[in-house]
């Protein structure tokens, strides 16, 4: 579970992330990545959006909670973002299927995309 100081529940942050951010995609999912580098204080929020192209409810329940998981791994690299940051994860259908290791791969490599350097 990600601590509530780094969820995302304001629906205009997510069109402005989601609409300005930068984007990479792999073949299992989306990050959509923002950042105000004159914000004060300095915050961290990540979102998740699941469609119903994922699967049905409890499908798209068990890709959440999965990258909700994976993403906490991330935090402390996004943290050192200056300024207010935030991040949306859209999970693409074949996430449902994917191990946690492709999930984990995936993200990390979409994450360092979005960021501008090169997955390790």
């Amino acid at each position: 579970m990600l601590p509530a100081e780094h969820r995302l529940g304001d629906s205009d942050t997510f069109r402005v992330v989601v609409r300005r951010g930068r984007r990479a995609g792999t073949s299992t999912l989306v990050v959509h990545l923002w950042s105000d580098e004159h914000a004060e204080p300095a915050s961290l929020e990540v979102g998740f959006t699941v469609s119903k192209a994922v699967g049905n409810a409890v499908t798209r329940n068990r890709v959440k909670r999965r990258l909700r998981h994976l993403t906490r791994e991330h935090l402390p690299s996004l943290q050192e973002l200056p300024g207010r940051v935030a991040l949306v994860v859209r999970a693409l259908p074949p996430a449902a299927s994917a191990s946690s290791a492709v999930l984990s791969d995936d993200l990390g490599r979409a994450l360092a995309r979005a960021r501008g350097t090169q997955a390790a």
